[in-house]
Order: C-alpha cells, then structure tokens, then sequence
C-alpha cells in the first residue's frame, strides 16, 4: 500500500540552519519509514500544486501565506502548525496573520509543556507537546581544574549574546574563583554589532572565545566535552540544543523563561532571571565552588533526557497524525 505523503512547510531552508530548519529535516527523518515526507519553503509552498494527505507548516506568522493557500485548495487535508518562540510569546497578540493560522489548524503543536499556557484558550483543546529530541551520547570525560561551558546561538537579540558578554567581563576580574570558569561561545554573526563585540572579547579576555559557526557534529562534540551547558535566551519555543546538551551527558543553566521552564521543570536549581549577568556569574562561581551543585544538576537533566528520545518524538508525532488522517487510516493500527 502507498505511503501516505506528508508536506513540511517551513520559512527556513538549509542555508540559514536555524531551528526551524533542523525540526524539519529531523521530523523528515524521523518520519520517513511511515510516510512519504517533502520539505518545501513557505513561500514556494503556496505554489505547489500536489496535494498531500497530511501538512505541517512551522510558524504560525511566517508561514501563514502558505497555511492559508493550503486551507484554500485544499481544505479537506489537515494541517498542523507548529507553534514557534516568536510565535508563542509576541506574535500571536498582535499578529493577525499568526492568529488566523491559529484559527486555520486542524492541530496545533508546542515543543515544550510550559507553552500550552501560552496559548490561546479556544485553541488549547487542539494543541499537542511534542519534544524535540536528539541522538544519545556517551558522556565524555571532563577536565578537572576548569569549569568548561559552552553557549551555542546565533549572535542575535532573541538569544541575549549580552547576557553572556557582560558575565564574560565580570568573569575577568582575577580571583581563584574565576580563574577557572571558561565559556566557549558558538554560533553565526547574524548581527555585525553583536559579532564585533564578540571578536573583541575573544581578542581581550582569556576566559572567552567565540568561534563562530561549526558543523553540527563540532557543535555536538563541543557541548559532550564541555562541565555545562548555558542557554540565555530572552525568547524560546523550545531550544532542542538544549536536548542534545542533556543527550550528550552535559548539565544545562539557562535563563528562567517559559521556553527554558517547558524543557527543564519548574523546579530545576539551574535557572538565573533572564538578562542578569551578575546572577549568571553568582550561579557559575557556586557550580565552580561546590562540585556537590553540578552532581545535582546532572542527575536532573539525566531525570528529563527519556522525553527527548528520537522514538519518543516520532510516535508523538504519528499519533498526532494517525488522529488526523482517521480511522480510515491504515497507519491507525500502529498508533495504538
């Protein structure tokens, strides 16, 4: 029997390696077996003239032309759209566009459970959490004498790239403390004055550096060597890099915002308010401090990493398509 074909509708391809376009390389993989997936941009999207049996479009604003051309042509296929950061915590209450695709989806999904409040009430009946995953990794052995930590984001506002600048720069005042906190800082120079910034500190202090972009596997295997992993984002649907950090055995601190809480839990000890540098130094000098902290911190994250399996995504994803497409389904039997 034919697979049945499932469209992904995304605002990002390839080239600008975003989040976006990585869910939606890895949904096509992980989906593959089942269905007959096709990535299409969101704007060659409301050209394409082949129907198919399920669409899943990514972001809410960004994609809405494509989220409306599909319900127009094609209103009797279903459509899922998947609810971004920028969709979740500014566009939706004053983007018009954004909450007629709200209103457009057969399902909506969020990539972590703190979004669901998020949402608009008529619409929280149709929303679903699928996490995102990644890849298990056997842990790696970390340096004694240091504390390593790794950031990984494009130098844009939404990722607060200050945050970890002025921390960096309190970081430099000599003290035994400090001397052996450390922070390697991945990511694209999206914004020309952010990426001086960071080129000049990197010239200037000896507890920073920045290094730019680097293939996935790098990226990975930066994040699987480093003590922990810092994630100061303002704005977040669901970071998976803050996934592949726990898959990859390395602890997270992140900024205390729903998109950090949905993926890590209410009352997980590695939080500092978001945009407080002062507050990032104070919890990384008690992590250098107190060995006892980072043991903590780890057996949390080791706690959460069973939602963010690859088959545990995929069948979350499936159900949620298998309920769309009917009983009439023959992938019906498997979701059960």
């Amino acid at each position: 029997m034919d697979k049945n074909k499932l469209l992904i509708v995304t605002p990002y391809l390839a080239d600008a390696n975003n989040g976006n376009w990585r869910t939606a390389r890895r949904w096509k993989q992980l989906l593959t077996p089942h269905y007959r997936v096709e990535i299409v941009d969101a704007i060659n999207a409301t050209q394409n003239n082949t129907p198919a049996d399920v669409i899943i479009a990514l972001h809410a604003r960004r994609s809405f032309a494509a989220i409306a051309a599909a319900k127009k042509n094609y209103a009797d296929v279903p459509l899922i759209v998947v609810l971004t950061g920028t969709d979740l915590y500014r566009d939706i209450a004053d983007s018009a566009e954004a909450q007629r695709s709200l209103a457009l989806a057969d399902a909506l999904i969020v990539l972590q459970e703190d979004a669901i409040q998020h949402v608009p009430k008529p619409y929280r009946q149709k929303t679903h959490i699928v996490f995102q995953s990644a890849s298990l990794l056997t842990p790696a052995k970390k340096a004694r004498d240091k504390l390593n930590c790794v950031v990984v984001g494009h130098l844009r506002q939404e990722k607060s790239p200050e945050t970890i600048f002025q921390a960096a720069s309190l970081l430099s005042e000599n003290s035994p403390e400090n001397s052996k906190i450390h922070i390697t800082h991945i990511g694209d120079a999206l914004d020309d004055a952010l990426a001086k910034k960071a080129a000049y500190l990197t010239a200037t202090l000896t507890n920073y550096r920045w290094v730019g972009t680097l293939p996935h596997g790098l990226t990975r295997a930066a994040i699987k060597r480093a003590h922990l992993f810092i994630h100061p984002s303002i704005m977040e649907g669901g970071a998976n890099v803050i996934v592949e950090a726990i898959t990859a055995g390395t602890p997270v601190i992140a900024s205390k915002m729903s998109g950090n809480v949905g993926m890590l839990g209410i009352d997980y000890a590695g939080y500092f308010p978001v945009g407080d540098a002062p507050a990032l130094v104070a919890l990384l000098q008690r992590i250098a401090a107190e060995p006892n902290l980072l043991t903590r911190l780890n057996t949390a994250c080791k706690a959460r990493s069973a939602l963010f399996s690859p088959s545990e995504e995929r069948r979350q994803l499936d159900n949620i398509i298998c309920q769309l497409i009917g009983v009439e389904s023959p992938f019906l039997i498997r979701c059960n």
